[in-house]
């Protein structure tokens, strides 16, 4: 499977979007289609982490207080279920393979 979760309204998953060659993946807009169970479980699948999937850089990470908190691998899943900014994004599957994040590094793989 091909597939990019991103958000419009990001600059940088815009950005990332434009550099990319993005025929051949299903893209799916998170604010507007959240992300299901089933499509985090096989994000899960892939990385065998939910730490790794969830965004620090939100917003909302910082008004809900959680950098206090001892979270749980539990508690990021449910977190990425209910506020889709917790997603860290763009997030890239091609294959088996998984990437996450706008490191510069990353992107250069779909170049």
């Amino acid at each position: 499977m091909k597939k990019i979760y991103h958000l419009k309204t990001c600059d940088t998953c815009r950005r990332i979007l434009k550099e990319m060659d993005t025929s051949g993946y299903i893209l799916q807009e998170i604010k507007t289609e959240p992300i299901t169970v089933k499509q985090l479980e096989e994000l899960y699948a892939l990385t065998k982490n939910y730490e790794v999937l969830f965004s620090r850089s939100a917003k909302k990470y910082k008004e809900m207080g959680l950098k206090s908190q001892q979270l749980t691998e539990k508690d990021y899943r449910q977190l990425i279920l209910d506020e889709y900014t917790f997603l860290k994004r763009p997030v890239i599957i091609n294959g088996n393979e998984v990437y996450m994040g706008n490191t510069k590094k990353r992107v250069d793989i779909f170049k």
